[in-house]
């Protein structure tokens, strides 16, 4: 590995923020106070009637011994502290300098640095480089006060900084940092020097003696402590293995590696970078190659700098690290820190290093959030948010980026107008057709300012992944669109994530195979070398040695129960406990407990190597391993299962088992099976919705607006109210059809559903008149507060009238009384009522098809069923919804037929949301003449009027 110095103009480097300057100026004596802040806001809906409050926002004071500023309102807290930051900074004419170094001027700056470390103001700091100076002036003999140059490049981040101002390179390869900080040792020959033969610097002159003196009196007895580490050896043949370090307090730990690693010096031991976050201290070290040592060039510091690595590399610390290393390596958490002068140390275990090598994996991020490491799966759909468990699909994503040390991914929102879109192109189309706007993010942070927009607008989301050198590797161009923007994001995180994880879960799909299905995840790879690098050690994780000792797991057994999923690697299942009728379904959220265990072949004991309570997840998104969410569909509430399977992973068992040493001797010595014991606590039901997107395209809702469009366009209406509007959801589709719709009105009870409709259709009827499509320009649109079972002879006589799925969240006594009010009062030309069929929920609750014995028992079948949503209060049959409707409309002079959407009326069970068209029987007595006064029970909430504006 060759190094070579860079005399192009360095990229410039990001200013301070304004708090961190205020840090540098006033330290402890600046004193930030944030306060919440709710504001009532009537700028989203002018004309409605109920009052706003607009999100929780924060507002900062900082006081500075000179003055005292207030910041403007902000979202986030932090945004409010460094805006009074800046403010007082302004007032107090404190200009943030921008360092843009040369090479040649980072050299001298690299200088300088080096000489302050070493000089006896520095000791006085709180620096972590101030802790291995103490331990190392109680070294004895010439190893007395020398610093391992290795430790200087990674406890002080300006001696990085700088190094990669000479040479960008540092950045994807540390160890370069070593040769520069000799370099600029020897330019200090009259104060430092620097060893032939190991790698360290040393004052000259010492210390002080008071100095030393106070420093050995600082912290470090001579217990004995006892820090458990991880051996990784470089050869692929042998095991991992726990290490442990014993040492006093008063001991340079760096030794005590070295004397494990096989060195007398600790000097001659290289450190890797911080595995895992920022603050940890785990990192890998091993011993520096002898090639390495003995490079006069590289002591010196003059003529050609090089590194060179000569011997076997260490693969598994090589991915771990996401550097080169030779030789064996030791995985430890030590080393000193900025919260304390003493030796911060943890223990790191053959467990933690398993689940270090998870957390490089979607799949494996995925797993640790959840802590349930033998039975989650990263889903392969994000339905919505309240469903989603564990770290979200844009968390996980950021979290591997930086697992992978690539930048930030870039989110960029591409936002268009709604377009109605035929069956064939529901789930997705191409923005770039319609008219877009970009709205680019990174660390969940507006870059680019846009216009505000519109509620009826769809999103939908690029992702960039870049390299530290802000060089792009790869784009991802999902077309799929949604309503919300934090939906695009997820499913486009989620669709990247499940794309490389089809890679970090098999050995046997090579590189190039993935690159070549790449296109059919509308993915663009612009790197593919700095791709490769990324995936480079994933083999390493899936080719541990315990897999090639650790073979006697357990041949598929026969099943013995009635629940035969032999062929699914579940095998002796049983299910224990009376049926209580409530099971999971498509959509639903199951809650469960479960243990798993180790299970030795013809032995009684088991080692248990999991347990998680209140475990929920939703069913039909892959969000546990296969067998587990098959098993939990044959249970219901309060019921057991056990079963044994041998599919599970020894890098899955390892990361979860306590104790490792124990699962390793058994796992390499007898025949073993895991075993799974799990009981069903509770069922939450699916959302309506959600359960008929998973049967229909397109979904319910919308063929519904579509059967109400075409009664419109066949019956020329002008006029039409919607009984029961809700947030909107009809009115807001019925303005992208093209109709002769002049006048719309919404009746409904919830104030949180009139508000949400009143901004839906405000913003689209005022801020994008554009994406208003009716032949006839809207010229009125009303929504009232009230019961649809009260009479408003405001809304009498209207065209059209629609109940779209409303009536069954209403007492069956009110339902039948709307039906009454409905016709006899409000007379509208045509009734529109649709409700659930509870026939079809047979169909839509079950996970399979049912047997042709379970077919011909259909009254059984249907007494298992459940209403589609909890606040439902009653289900129609067919029977009883004909029956409803015929006399409803025989009383009130109406005529009615019956259709429905979903399903086929010439096949059972029918529709899945039944519907009945009341067509009313003209007269010349008609027209409500008993209806001449004027009964107004319906509070006004918003209206809007074309003339006005």
């Amino acid at each position: 590995m060759e190094m070579k110095e860079h005399h192009s103009v360095a990229p410039k480097k990001s200013n301070l923020t304004p708090k961190a300057i205020i840090h540098q100026k006033f330290g402890k004596t600046a004193c930030y106070t944030v306060e919440a802040v709710k504001e009532v806001s009537q700028t989203e809906c002018p004309g409605l009637c109920i009052p706003q409050t607009g999100p929780c926002l924060y507002r900062c004071t900082l006081k500075l011994p000179e003055l005292m500023v207030v910041s403007g309102t902000f979202t986030k807290k932090k945004d409010a502290e460094q805006s009074a930051a800046e403010i007082a900074l302004e007032k107090l004419s404190i200009i943030p300098e921008t360092i843009d170094l040369t090479p040649q001027e980072a050299q001298e700056s690299l200088v300088a640095r080096i000489a302050y470390l070493f000089s006896e103001k520095f000791l006085s700091t709180d620096h972590p480089l101030g802790g291995h100076i103490r331990a190392t002036l109680r070294r004895k003999g010439n190893h007395c006060g020398s610093i391992p140059v290795s430790v200087i490049a990674v406890s002080d981040p300006k001696i990085f900084s700088l190094c990669k101002c000479i040479n960008p390179e540092v950045e994807s390869n540390p160890f370069l940092v070593l040769p520069y900080i000799v370099k600029g040792a020897t330019k200090l020959h009259e104060f430092l020097t620097t060893s032939e033969q190991h790698i360290w610097i040393k004052k000259l002159c010492p210390y002080p003696q008071d100095i030393i003196e106070s420093l050995l009196k600082e912290g470090g007895s001579e217990e004995c402590i006892q820090v458990k580490a991880i051996r990784i050896p470089s050869s692929m043949e042998k095991c991992v293995e726990a290490v442990t370090l014993c040492m006093s307090l008063r001991e340079y730990y760096l030794d005590i590696i070295a004397n494990e690693l096989g060195l007398e010096d600790g000097a001659n031991v290289l450190i890797s970078r911080n595995i895992g976050k920022a603050s940890s201290e785990t990192r890998l070290f091993f011993a520096a190659p002898q090639s390495y040592l003995l490079d006069r060039s590289f002591i010196s510091g003059n003529g050609k700098e090089t590194i060179r690595f000569e011997g076997s590399l260490n693969e598994r610390a090589r991915y771990l690290s996401g550097q080169d290393m030779v030789g064996d390596a030791i995985l430890a958490c030590i080393g000193y820190t900025r919260k304390s002068r003493d030796l911060f140390y943890e223990d790191v275990t053959v467990q933690l290093y398993h689940r270090m090598l998870l957390g490089k994996t979607p799949g494996g991020i995925y797993k640790l959030s959840r802590e349930a490491i033998l039975t989650a799966e990263l889903p392969s759909k994000f339905t919505t948010r309240v469903n989603w468990r564990g770290s979200l699909p844009r968390d996980i994503l950021s979290m591997f980026c930086r697992q992978h040390r690539l930048s930030e991914p870039v989110f960029s929102i591409i936002s268009h107008p709604f377009k109605i879109l035929t069956e064939s192109s529901e789930s997705s189309f191409k923005a770039a057709d319609l008219g877009t706007d970009v709205i680019e993010c990174a660390n969940g942070t507006s870059v680019n300012a846009c216009p505000k927009k519109s509620n009826s607008e769809m999103f939908k989301c690029e992702i960039k992944l870049l390299s530290r050198c802000k060089d792009v590797i790869l784009l991802c161009s999902p077309e799929d669109c949604y309503k919300k923007q934090n939906d695009a994001i997820q499913n486009a995180s989620l669709k990247l994530l499940s794309w490389l994880n089809t890679y970090f879960n098999s050995v046997t799909i090579p590189f190039d195979q993935l690159y070549e299905t790449a296109c059919n995840f509308s993915i663009h790879i612009f790197s593919k070398n700095l791709f490769g690098e990324i995936l480079i050690g994933q083999s390493i994780q899936n080719c541990q040695i315990y897999a090639m000792q650790c073979n006697k797991i357990l041949e598929p057994m026969c099943t013995t129960s009635s629940h035969d999923m032999s062929g699914n690697g579940v095998c002796n299942l049983k299910i224990e406990g009376p049926d209580s009728g409530v099971c999971p379904c498509n959509g639903s959220l199951p809650c469960i407990n479960y243990s798993v265990y180790l299970v030795v072949d013809g032995e009684n004991n088991k080692e248990v190597i999991e347990v998680c309570n209140e475990f929920e997840f939703e069913i039909g998104v892959g969000a546990v391993i296969s067998y587990v969410e098959e098993v939990v569909m044959q249970m219901s509430v309060g019921q057991y299962a056990y079963f044994k399977t041998n599919l599970l992973t020894f890098d899955l068992i390892f990361a979860s088992a306590g104790d490792s040493a124990k699962m390793l001797s058994l796992l390499s010595s007898k025949a073993c099976c895991v075993e799974y014991e799990i009981s069903l606590t509770k069922v939450a039901e699916p959302p309506e919705e959600r359960m008929e997107q998973a049967f229909f395209s397109p979904p319910l809702s919308k063929q519904r607006v579509e059967f109400a469009v075409q009664h419109i366009l066949e019956s020329h209406a002008t006029t039409l109210v919607d009984f029961g509007c809700g947030s909107g959801s009809l009115l807001e589709a019925l303005l992208n059809y093209t109709t002769s719709l002049e006048k719309i009105a919404g009746v409904d009870i919830s104030q949180k559903g009139l508000t949400r409709a009143a901004k839906v259709l405000n913003s689209k009827l005022d801020a994008n008149p554009d994406a208003v499509v009716t032949s006839k320009p809207i010229k009125s649109v009303i929504l009232y507060e009230g019961s649809i079972t009260n009479f408003d002879s405001r809304l009498h006589g209207f065209d059209i009238g629609t109940c779209l799925e409303v009536i069954e969240h209403m007492d069956e006594d009110q339902a039948c009384l709307f039906g009454d009010v409905a016709l006899s009062c409000f007379r509208p030309r045509i009734l529109i009522v649709s409700t659930p069929n509870f026939e079809y929920n047979v169909v839509l609750q079950r996970s399979k098809p049912p047997t042709q014995e379970e077919e011909l028992d259909g009254q059984n079948l249907l007494q298992s069923c459940k209403f589609r949503n909890n606040d439902h209060k009653f289900e129609w049959t067919r029977e009883q919804f004909i029956q409803w409707a015929s006399d409803v409309a025989a009383r009130h002079n109406y005529n009615v037929e019956f259709s429905g959407v979903g399903g086929s009326a010439d096949a059972e069970p029918g529709f899945a949301s039944q519907i009945a068209v009341f067509k009313r029987e003209w007269s010349h007595e008609d027209d409500g003449q008993k209806h001449t006064d004027i009964e107004n029970h319906y509070n006004v909430i918003w209206e809007w009027n074309s003339k006005s504006k």
